[in-house]
């Protein structure tokens, strides 16, 4: 748009315009009483009274019928042709009053000035031009027929001239105030844009953040807290009967804001958060910041750097372990085979024997973490696959296992590595065997095969019918070196579930309703991984 714009493009405008009408219906109420009072032919010399009477009317009625017909001009013309008939009018009267000491100049004066609030640039300037030349003209003509009013051209021509300098002074600072509200609704479309992003970055954050009043309510909790606290929503709930671990570190940290709060877990299964407050004071007011930090991930990665170091020590000493342990085994295994031992030693050889090749299990599984070969991903047809595997496992397998396999669904792909997956499943359904064993009289493990109806990925299931695992033992499922048998490692779920992440799929423990345990892998897209 060019610089003759029309100035009602916010509330501002409309309501400038609505003042305007006000201003001459008003001027228009005070004529109407000026003449109904007898005070115009009195007080005003009136050049034709009965002219002034009969446009006064006129210009009130006329305004009022514009007030209510135009009150949200949508064209610049609109706008324009109500200053150019205010004007015309005026200088009507103006003439039938009597010029310039009539007063009805000044009101000239006025109109000129609140049109070019509405109208800028060179169309307001029009305005000024033709009430300008109404002034002088008429105080000319009104010379032909009276002439004491020959003495009115200074007044007349000092009316016009203070009609330019009202037309240019209002469009300067009309021009400053739209530059000064167009600079501010700027800074406040900025700052809500930037309020806007912040609240986005707050709600994405993976740290939980909560701020609480007095009353221990929350103020402000962004997703990362919800997720972490296991709650759908603790805006403007007390947090007490929601996570009560919380509010007592956060008692503990008022007493004494030198001690660092303890860990905890707002549920079961929870992740182990890590809490930290800052006080916020905002006036009389006394709010607590909370940061909840997962730290169960920091604390996976401090095991796998535990792990790595113990692989490079085992890895260095296990030369000097497995000659005296060979040695051990072998002393063990020659006096077994002596006539001379009694029942009770060769218990105690076997003892050894036993404990020897323990002890070589552990070396060899973390020499496999500290050797570990990088994934080398394929694509493969996991149906294909599963039955290859599942009848070579039927094949070796001793007498009393047996191995189900169903598949769900047209063709499966994924991308792993074929020995890794191996690795993983010989662990899983030799596990399930065992545990299936323990509870009935012959163990069975089933791989069911499907999709998954919301991810659209990947998945199997090892399922078994054994006892399960205790809830209270879930939590150190995945741990490595933790296990509940006197001959195990500790390490096989570990290692299975760090092969699966290597080849981005996910391995998880699901109880079964119907008893026993259900490990789960995800696989990833068949598409290539990065």
């Amino acid at each position: 748009m060019s610089t003759e714009v029309l100035a009602l493009s916010g509330t501002q405008g409309r309501r400038i315009l609505r003042l305007y009408h006000l201003y001459r219906v008003t001027i228009g109420l005070v004529l109407i009483l000026l003449i109904s009072s007898d005070l115009d032919s009195q007080l005003l010399d009136m050049a034709h009274p009965a002219l002034f009477r009969n446009g006064s009317w006129f210009y009130l009625v006329l305004n009022i019928l514009v007030a209510v017909v135009v009150q949200r001009p949508r064209r610049l013309s609109q706008v324009f042709s109500l200053a150019l008939v205010d004007v015309i009018l005026l200088a009507g009267l103006f003439y039938a009053a009597g010029g310039t000491p009539s007063g009805i100049g000044n009101l000239l004066i006025v109109a000129v000035a609140i049109a070019n609030i509405l109208l800028r640039g060179r169309i307001g300037l029009l305005i000024a031009a033709i009430a300008a030349i109404s002034i002088i003209y008429l105080t000319f003509y009104l010379s032909l027929s009276r002439p004491a009013a020959a003495a009115q051209y200074v007044q007349a021509g000092a009316l016009g001239a203070l009609c330019f300098a009202a037309a240019l002074f209002v469009q300067g600072v009309t021009r400053r105030l739209h530059v000064s509200e167009t600079l501010a609704e700027q800074r406040a479309a900025d700052v809500a844009n930037l309020e806007a992003l912040n609240s986005l970055i707050l709600q994405r954050m993976r740290t939980g953040i909560l701020v609480l009043d007095g009353q221990h309510r929350v103020l402000l909790a962004n997703q990362g807290a919800l997720n972490l606290l296991g709650c759908d929503e603790l805006a403007g709930k007390i947090l007490d009967p929601h996570c009560a671990e919380l509010v007592k570190r956060l008692q503990h940290w008022l007493h004494n804001p030198t001690l660092r709060p303890a860990n905890l877990q707002a549920f079961a299964d929870g992740p182990v958060l890590q809490p930290s407050f800052i006080p916020l004071q905002r006036g009389e007011q006394r709010h607590i910041l909370i940061f909840l930090d997962d730290i169960s991930q920091i604390a996976q990665q401090a095991q796998q750097l535990k792990l790595a170091s113990l692989g490079r020590l085992t890895a260095g000493i296990a030369h000097e372990i497995r000659n005296p342990l060979g040695a051990i085994s072998h002393a063990a295994q020659l006096l077994q085979e002596s006539e001379d031992l009694q029942g009770p030693d060769l218990r105690l050889t076997q003892i050894i024997q036993d404990h020897s090749r323990r002890m070589n299990l552990v070396i060899e599984n973390v020499l496999q973490l500290s050797r570990r070969r990088q994934a080398e991903p394929q694509l493969l047809d996991l149906k294909y696959w599963l039955h290859r595997f599942a009848s070579e496992f039927r094949s070796a397998a001793p007498a009393g296992q047996q191995l189900h396999l169903e598949t769900l669904g047209g063709t499966i792909q994924t991308r792993m590595d074929p020995h890794q997956l191996t690795q993983v499943l010989t662990n899983l359904v030799q596990n399930g065997l065992r545990y299936s064993a323990k509870k009935n009289q012959q163990g069975q493990v089933w791989l069911r095969l499907f999709r998954d109806r919301d991810s659209d990925l990947p998945v199997l299931e090892i399922l078994d019918d054994g006892s399960g695992v205790p809830p209270e033992q879930l939590h150190h499922l995945f741990e490595p070196f933790y296990t509940t048998e006197n001959k195990g490692t500790g390490l096989g779920l570990y290692i299975s579930r760090e092969l699966c992440e290597s080849n981005q799929a996910r391995l998880d423990y699901k109880p079964r309703e119907s008893g026993g345990s259900c490990f789960r892998i995800t696989f990833a897209h068949s598409r290539k991984l990065s």
